[in-house]
């Protein structure tokens, strides 16, 4: 197993730590997103290329997320969302999908202790009843103990698409609805329901969405929220993804902000009539 507690150690310490901080500073004088989200893309491509063995791959994947999550809490983003595992992927060999929630399981202990660094709040986004009860248990109780932190907040997307979390969030919708007004035709859902109701409602939109690995399509990760933001294919794989690709998407960001902040704003004058 890659995670261990001496990680915490290693990347808040050392000259290259001094560096980072400098570049930050820097990257600061310029807009810096709210929320980042990243399809994790890559770890077994990694893993072949290395010539390791089956699985690694998601351990070094994970260590890349943790790097991560200390870069955005230095450089002042807010939310972080990763897609950590699709409902289709249960498709995939039993063996690999098990190791993977045994690395959630064990990732989980990590994210308590980083809690306790950065003030960090974790919430799992998805059909959480897909998996296994332990890590329900696990998963719930981490949100709980961390539910009053504030300095940064990771969404981690497990047993999730965008399109059961759209169904999730009508239906919802219709049983609040139904439950309100006692009957079906006298309820009318408005958009303000149903985003009341998605599994993301804990994050604002996201300013940027990184997909690694090459990939171009967004494999059914926040279609509804990504309307306005800046995406980012990296050829780059997950695990090898680090501080200075960061500053190069936030910097194209940067370049392109004066665009999505005039689209997002036509988009609210629209919605609010």
């Amino acid at each position: 197993m890659l995670i261990n507690e001496d990680v915490l150690g290693r990347i808040f310490s050392g000259w290259t730590s001094i560096l980072r901080k400098c570049v930050f500073r820097v990257l600061r004088v310029g807009p810096i997103p709210c929320h980042v989200a990243i399809i994790m893309d890559g770890n077994r491509r990694y893993a072949k290329r290395k010539r390791l063995e089956e699985g690694t791959g998601h351990d070094a994947g994970a260590m890349a997320l943790l790097y991560l999550l200390v870069y955005c809490y230095e450089l002042g983003i807010k939310y972080v969302t990763a897609y950590a595992f699709s409902i289709d992927n249960f498709k995939r060999n039993p063996e690999e999908v098990q190791k993977i929630m045994d690395l959630m399981m064990e990732s989980v202990f990590l994210l308590a202790r980083l809690s306790k660094v950065c003030s960090l709040r974790v919430h799992f986004a998805g059909n959480l009843q897909l998996l296994s009860a332990d890590l329900r248990t696990a998963a719930k109780k981490l949100m709980e103990n961390t539910a009053g932190n504030s300095n940064l907040v990771l969404t981690i997307c497990v047993s999730y698409t965008c399109s059961d979390e759209i169904l999730h969030a009508v239906e919802e919708s219709c049983k609040e609805k139904t439950e309100t007004t006692g009957r079906d035709d006298e309820s009318v859902i408005k958009l303000a329901d149903i985003e009341k109701h998605m599994y993301m409602a804990v994050a604002p939109d996201p300013d940027i969405l990184i997909r690694t690995g090459g990939e171009c399509r967004l494999s059914n990760f926040l279609l509804w929220q990504s309307c306005c933001c800046h995406l980012s294919s990296i050829f780059t794989v997950w695990p090898e993804f680090g501080v200075l690709h960061l500053v190069k998407v936030v910097l194209d960001f940067q370049h392109k902000y004066s665009y999505f902040a005039r689209k997002k704003n036509a988009i609210m004058e629209l919605e609010n009539g």
